[in-house]
């Protein structure tokens, strides 16, 4: 059975989900606007296979920019798709721009 991506509709939910949490959590962050589209939904396909992959390890939840406006400032997100390693909701990796499933693993796996 595939492993949920949590996809929070705002801010409070967001900050649930990290509060939450008993493993860290691998924030990535969309955007709708046309640039990001095509990227963003590439990373769509790669985030379902991690949150597969490292599933009890990781908390992977795909968050919206324009729908959590505060969690995007807070750690510092500039464009999407942008990645968000969080231990106890601290960020301790970032990673911009479309990843592969690979470079994700690796990622992952240098941090956690």
């Amino acid at each position: 059975m595939a492993k949920p991506v949590h996809q929070p509709r705002e801010d409070a939910e967001f900050d649930f989900i990290l509060k939450m949490s008993q493993v860290p959590v691998l924030a990535y962050f969309t955007g709708t606007w046309p640039k990001a589209l095509e990227p963003c939904r590439a990373m769509d396909l790669v985030v379902g296979v991690i949150a597969d992959e490292y599933s009890g390890r990781v908390t992977v939840v795909r968050t919206d920019i324009t729908r959590c406006p505060a969690a995007t400032q807070r750690y510092g997100i500039t464009g999407a798709p942008s990645c968000v390693l969080l231990k106890e909701g601290e960020a301790v990796a970032h990673g911009t721009g479309p990843m592969t499933i690979a470079e994700v693993r690796e990622f992952l796996d240098s941090h956690l």
